[in-house]
């Protein structure tokens, strides 16, 4: 018994110091010679390298191919491992669009129906197609991978792989050998041609289709080409064989040499060049996809969706679904200047200070999977994030309200010197009104077209949007005065883009028109005190909200403010899905709802009220179904001019039009914000720019000492478990020894 109790005494021991030694260590190689704090989630010192630690929620990117990938949680792996031809410029407002990997943002040159160069002061109409040749910078090489490489003879190493080689393959690191080449205009061209391939499925085909030359037609081609391959291929397989595209072309896009892409696209639409800034219009090279399309590839998730292969400044080195992923510097990278010209607070900020430094800065991003919000708040405080999530603003709006309504989470904040740099985005929330609709909309004769215009006027004044934002937005939005938003030519800052018709200028600044201004005009459209003049019944609106069911406080805050006028709101709740379908068939008398810009353009904004874009009979993006004749022939002409003061004449003239008509209350743009630790540098931010990670830098010194700092040890705890694991020890040898007295006694005994 004796020799038992020594066992469970000298494991209990055991137990305790292993309990005080442990500490989590995640994914980072072990070797550094400094100390981390006990509770950091990572290996000792990891905190002093130079790389980002940020975080991401609910799942993995679903897919990484740039011809599919459309989601913003897979923009900071994609617009920093790929490269589209033009970006925007990291720091300028208005959002400046400037060549990435082309030498320059090229000019279309127009040609008539014959194919004749047409002048630059031609007609648009004489204008049957619009050419643009980009050149692509020499000397640009693509990421190391294997898909690239070759043997003493120059053949590729892995191309054809056996199923013996492919066994223990599970990622691009699992490869021995890597390659590179070089950039060409025909990685673009292939590229592109993959956005029309039936197996990708694109999401933005079908919108390139109606602009680029033949693009429609050529898709087309391809699923009878995708057919034919298919012929004797078991269905379902994951497997099948490689679609080469490098062999099938069309005209409307071709590589006329190594460093020049040629596209050709219909009429005139200026607002193409957006697209190319964009990861769709980002290069593949021919070689990655023919290695990615080999038997057993699909298996192993060897593919474009998890293993991307572009010329980035970041390229993935590990890649764990749903727990962690990892970008390094690609030592391929050729460098890029940081900016020197920016916005006016831009210097003050300190965010000019790296000026023509070459980018990146950081080694390596880190992003761990954090499926709760409040672990990953609690490490940020502790210092273990850099940056709550990359891809989102919501973190450092979230932090402003909690510091407006806590005076001790804004003292947390400022001590800990978190930077939460604010910016509104090229977004808008609006109310808007079903122009179908006979009492809100339109109107049939003349006379009803004044009295449910003015009906729409009363209902925007007293719908009091700077008290919405306020209350539902913590005043994170700025109200809207048009669909323009800061940002983006044609947005005309207060107090001169006013909105005349719902504020008046008192004192150089925008105040609100009376309730009895608007109870007036009620009384002009025909309803005094909110009745019908004609009926003496009551004015019944009705709302429909996508919004859960049950109390709802914004709401029952709109039934207020059409109370102002005595005129009930109905709502009428359901859910999303139903939303839309009403939507869709435009029987929803009111509504609510957003839209996020993909380009900063006016036309991504105005094109919601141009009436062949109407979506009860379209299935277009105007959800008001708003039709106006003279704001139809000025949206043609706005949507063909070059950027410049022309444009934007014409811009502010289609906002009169909707002031007066009045299909919206415009609402709000909302506001997005940061969230940042002190010792991350250059951080701004943004919608549109999605390469930000090549621009941020890191004081690592700063970090370490603040974590150190804010991660005091706390042995107390430990010192309690030891007190506890003793207090085990002497009781239980305590009782061994009774029990072996016992047992001694009982065979003295006669």
């Amino acid at each position: 018994m004796l020799e038992a109790s020594t066992v469970l005494i000298v494991r209990l021991v055991l137990l305790c110091i292993l309990l005080v030694g442990c500490r989590p260590e995640v994914g980072e190689p072990k070797g550094r010679a400094a100390a981390s704090p006990i509770n950091s989630p990572y290996a000792q010192a990891a905190e002093q390298r130079n790389t980002l630690y940020t975080a991401f929620s609910q799942r993995s990117p679903k897919t990484l191919d740039p011809a599919r990938s459309y989601s913003s949680d897979e923009t900071p792996y994609t617009y920093n491992i790929y490269e589209p031809l033009y970006a925007y410029h990291y720091l300028k407002r208005p959002y400046e669009l400037i060549p990435r990997v082309a030498e320059s943002v090229a000019q279309p040159v127009f040609l008539d129906k014959q194919g004749r160069v047409l002048k630059d002061d031609a007609a648009l109409a004489e204008v049957a197609e619009s050419v643009y040749d980009i050149k692509i910078r020499q000397g640009i090489l693509f990421q190391p991978h294997p898909a690239f490489a070759r043997d003493a003879e120059a053949k590729f190493v892995y191309y054809p792989i056996s199923q013996a080689g492919l066994k223990d393959k599970f990622s691009v690191t699992d490869f021995e050998q890597t390659g590179t080449r070089e950039l060409t205009a025909n990685d673009y061209l292939y590229g592109l041609r993959r956005l029309a391939s039936p197996r990708i499925a694109s999401p933005i085909f079908s919108t390139l289709a109606e602009h680029i030359v033949g693009f429609r037609e050529y898709g087309k081609r391809l699923r009878e080409i995708d057919t034919e391959l298919r012929k004797d291929v078991t269905p379902g397989a994951s497997d099948l064989p490689w679609l080469d595209l490098r062999s099938i072309g069309f005209a409307g896009i071709e590589a006329v040499d190594p460093y020049t892409l040629r596209i050709r696209v219909k009429g005139v639409y200026p607002q193409f060049k957006y697209w190319l800034a964009m990861t769709f219009a980002a290069p593949v090279p021919w070689e990655a996809e023919r290695f990615y399309s080999q038997p057993g590839m699909a298996k192993h998730n060897l593919s474009l969706n998890n293993w991307p292969v572009g010329t980035g400044p970041y390229f993935l080195s590990e890649s764990t679904q749903n727990r962690r992923h990892v970008l390094s510097r690609n030592p391929n990278f050729r460098g890029e200047p940081y900016p020197c010209e920016g916005e006016p607070s831009d210097a003050p900020s300190g965010l000019l200070e790296d000026c023509g430094k070459l980018t990146p800065f950081i080694d390596q991003i880190v992003f761990n999977m954090e499926k709760e919000a409040i672990p990953l708040q609690g490490k940020f405080m502790q210092g273990y994030y850099d940056i709550p999530q990359v891809d989102r603003g919501d973190y450092g709006v979230a932090m402003l309200v909690a510091a407006s309504d806590s005076v001790d989470k804004a003292s947390l904040y400022a001590e800990h010197g978190i930077k939460l740099p604010t910016t509104v985005e090229a977004q808008i929330q609006y109310f808007g009104f079903n122009w179908r609709d006979p009492v809100v909309g339109r109107g049939d004769s003349p006379e009803q077209q004044v009295r449910n215009r003015k009906l729409r006027q009363a209902l925007s004044i007293v719908f009091n949007w700077e008290e919405y934002v306020t209350i539902f937005k913590d005043n994170q939005a700025q109200v809207a005065h048009g669909p323009i938003p800061p940002g983006i030519l044609g947005y005309q800052a207060l107090p001169a883009g006013y909105n005349p018709l719902v504020y008046d200028l008192v004192d150089g600044k925008p105040s609100r028109k009376s309730v009895e201004g608007a109870k007036k005009l009620l009384i002009e459209a025909g309803y005094p005190d909110g009745r019908d003049a004609k009926t003496g019944e009551p004015l019944v609106l009705h709302f429909d909200s996508a919004s859960s069911g049950g109390a709802n406080p914004q709401l029952d805050w709109m039934r207020r403010q059409f109370a102002l006028l005595g005129i009930q709101l109905d709502i009428r709740v359901t859910d999303y899905n139903r939303f839309q379908d009403k939507m869709a068939r435009g029987v929803a008398q009111m509504y609510m709802w957003g839209w996020d810009a993909d380009y900063p353009d006016a036309e991504n904004f105005l094109f919601l009220f141009y009436g062949p874009n109407v979506k009860a009979e379209q299935g277009g993006e105007n959800a008001s179904n708003y039709s106006n004749p003279e704001y139809d022939v000025l949206f043609e002409k706005m949507r063909d001019l070059p950027d410049g003061a022309a444009k934007e004449a014409v811009i502010w003239k289609m906002t009169d039009i909707l002031r007066q008509d009045a299909p919206w209350m415009f609402g709000a743009f909302p506001k997005s914000a940061g969230a940042f630790q002190l010792w991350v540098g250059n951080a701004k931010p943004t919608q549109m720019v999605r390469n930000t990670l090549q621009y941020i830098k890191l004081n690592t010194d700063v970090r370490q000492q603040k974590i150190d700092e804010w991660n005091p040890p706390r042995w107390w705890p430990v010192g309690i478990i030891i007190f506890f694991i003793l207090l085990m020890i002497w009781s239980a040898w305590r009782a061994l020894r009774q029990q072996d007295k016992q047992t001694a006694f009982g065979e003295a005994s006669p």
